[in-house]
């Protein structure tokens, strides 16, 4: 493949990634919502902490909570829906909107022509209720539906189908006499009139596909502690690229991660399983099956990448620390508290790819260690102090083992520690504070200063001003997006790119796959992409230079 094809594959995949993110992103308010509501409605839980008086059966919080644990619930048995609007709305190029609502309308009458197609041959009955012999997990209820088990995978393929008609025919033109339903109210009718073939396709092709799913993800669970061991490493693997939600989701969400009955229903993927085993007030202890998808970075990312910027710090002139010290205390603060690792990892990622490489290893064993000493904390989307209290020490000991976790994520911070102080020192990685040429004006991870600096619009559109230098200007830039800490642009010659520039201010890397690149500026990034987005618009030409897209990742 050459250069310019892997660069068009990585920017679709980068989109997709971005996709992905949005519905990903409320998951750890949701589940917050979903594991307060569960525990303290738990009859087990309320008499634990003598709390019948305040939590019981009938009271004002045990109804307040019940509507928590519900509209979790009804949140995650939603993903697929919500994936399908999603992927429409971060591959969508123009009239975002549009493109969501037909995404929505188009998911529905996907599972409408599947559930027509079962109930002709018998599988759904009239009443809507599932022929006896069925195979479990094969059928469900999707919005009322019945309908195939397509899980997120349906959602994603009807966005992708939704987006891709979108982006061709919203700028159609029909012949007069129909010309009320050209340009935007043509794209839901194509693409419902697309979801009929789709759910038919599916109907016919999805048995096959869902069989081979089930199969792979029994290889997956089965596979112990070296199958998990993959899992941990090449989730961080892809960290540089952006893609590791492509990876995990699918483990998470579908079939390849295992299947499960809880309370009388079959659920499929890790995160699925450990969240209806979450809000089953029967459930004695989780799944490690399950929850060793999600464990696995508490270790190193509450322990081990703490103490590798504790490392970092002490590998740091004793004259420069003073400088640095905030640093190196924001970076280890962000992973402790939210497990927002970025803005570490990419310190020594383009600074000792080799250090990273070490780091992915250590991921993959924190994964195996997590599942060794059979630990099932489960998490929302980062394994932070938050979701640690709240599916860990909230939960109880006897369900989770969290004690073990609190011992590994000290023994994590002891070997990041000791192995990144010695290699830091042995490899003379100029890390910041190590450089021969150090000033303290040009010190830079993410501090507090990131955040003053958006207070001060001249310097936003300094900042900005230099962006779109660095990217070759206005007439480079084709797209504008961003995730959680980087800053994804779409240009129209990624050669342009000046790597050098782009660093002063604020980057800490660029990634670039041909036409497609990432900058990697820590949490401000959401901020700092409406700053640029909004300064690029204004030096725009008029004329669709720039696609205006919505934060989706």
């Amino acid at each position: 493949m050459g250069n310019s094809q892997s660069g068009k594959a990585f920017e679709v995949l980068q989109k997709m990634a971005k996709s992905f993110f949005l519905p990903i992103s409320i998951l750890p308010f949701v589940g917050i919502l979903l594991g307060i509501g569960a525990s303290f409605t738990n009859p087990s839980t309320i008499a634990s902490y003598h709390l019948e008086g305040m939590l019981g059966q009938g009271t004002v919080l045990h109804v307040f909570l019940e509507i928590l644990k519900a509209v979790g619930i009804v949140v995650f048995g939603n993903l697929p829906l919500l994936f399908a609007m999603a992927v429409a709305l971060g591959l969508a190029k123009q009239e975002k909107a549009v493109a969501v609502f037909a995404a929505a309308i188009s998911f529905i009458a996907m599972h409408a022509s599947i559930n027509v197609l079962l109930t002709a041959k018998g599988t759904v009955l009239a009443d809507g209720s599932i022929l006896k012999g069925t195979a479990p997990g094969t059928i469900t209820h999707v919005l009322g539906i019945t309908s195939l088990e397509l899980g997120v995978f349906g959602g994603i393929i009807a966005g992708l189908m939704v987006s891709y008609l979108h982006n061709r025919f919203y700028k159609i033109q029909l012949p007069a006499v129909i010309s009320f339903f050209a340009g935007l109210r043509f794209v839901p009718i194509i693409s419902i009139l697309s979801s009929v073939l789709l759910g038919a396709v599916f109907f016919l092709v999805w048995p096959v596909i869902q069989t081979g799913i089930a199969g792979l993800g029994n290889i997956v669970v089965s596979s112990g502690l070296v199958g998990t061991f993959l899992f941990g490493c090449i989730e961080r693997a892809l960290i540089p690229f952006g893609l590791h939600h492509v990876f995990y989701i699918p483990i998470w969400q579908t079939a390849l991660g295992g299947s499960m009955e809880v309370a009388g229903k079959m659920y499929f993927g890790a995160q699925n399983i450990y969240f209806a085993q979450l809000a089953d007030p029967n459930t004695k202890a989780f799944s490690i099956d399950a929850v060793k998808f999600l464990v696995g970075k508490y270790p190193f990312m509450m322990g081990g990448l703490p103490g590798a910027a504790l490392a970092m710090y002490h590998c740091v002139k004793k004259e420069n620390r003073a400088a640095v010290k905030g640093l190196y205390l924001s970076a280890a603060l962000t992973t402790f508290l939210t497990g927002i690792t970025e803005p570490i990892e990419f310190t020594f990622l383009f600074l000792s790819p080799l250090l990273f490489g070490i780091h992915v290893l250590l991921a993959g064993t924190a994964f195996a260690a997590c599942e060794l000493l059979h630990i099932a904390v489960g998490t929302t989307f980062s394994d932070g102090l938050i979701d640690f209290s709240i599916f860990g020490i909230l939960q109880g000991a006897a369900k989770t083992n969290y004690p073990l976790l609190i011992v590994l994520m000290l023994v994590y911070a002891v070997i990041y520690y000791a192995l990144f102080r010695y290699l830091i020192v042995k490899w003379d990685v100029k890390i910041p504070g190590r450089e021969d040429d150090f000033s303290a004006d040009n010190a830079k991870l993410y501090t507090k200063a990131d955040y003053q600096a958006k207070k001060n619009a001249a310097e936003d559109d300094e900042r900005s001003c230099k962006i779109l230098e660095g990217v070759g200007g206005v007439e480079n830039v084709i797209d504008i997006d961003n995730c959680a800490t980087r800053l994804r642009l779409t240009l129209a010659d990624g050669t342009k790119v000046d790597e050098a520039l782009l660093k002063t201010t604020g980057c800490s890397g660029v990634i670039r796959r041909g036409n497609a690149i990432q900058l990697i500026y820590g949490p401000i990034v959401s901020v700092l992409k409406s700053q640029f987005e909004e300064y690029v618009m204004s030096k725009c030409r008029g004329d669709g230079v720039v696609d205006n897209k919505d934060v989706t990742g």
